[in-house]
């Protein structure tokens, strides 16, 4: 029998809390992670807040064109931040 704090393929998974259900998806907490860091509006629109996540379209692409990429990382902490709360809200709710 499998751990539950391990992977599908035996490794530890940044993923370790209560919302996280292995047998379902389990590449999905962390690829969320990961997407923030690549397209931050998409990566909040996955967390459940769509309306926020076309808001922060908006400012995101005129951001990165006139700064050069410099407001990137803003945007990305944003993201994680994002993320982060939805999943400890989701814990609270006992999901």
């Amino acid at each position: 029998m499998r751990n539950m704090r391990t992977g599908p393929y035996g490794a530890e998974n940044c993923i370790s809390s209560p919302p996280f259900k292995p047998e379902k998806h389990p590449h999905i907490p962390c690829m969320n992670y990961i997407l923030a860091i690549l397209l931050p509006p998409l990566s909040i629109v996955l967390t459940g807040r769509p309306v926020l996540g076309f808001l922060v379209f908006l400012i995101w692409v005129p951001a990165l064109v006139f700064s050069g990429g410099l407001t990137h990382p803003m945007f990305i902490l944003l993201a994680w931040l994002l993320i982060f709360t939805s999943r400890e809200n989701a814990a609270a709710r006992g999901r």
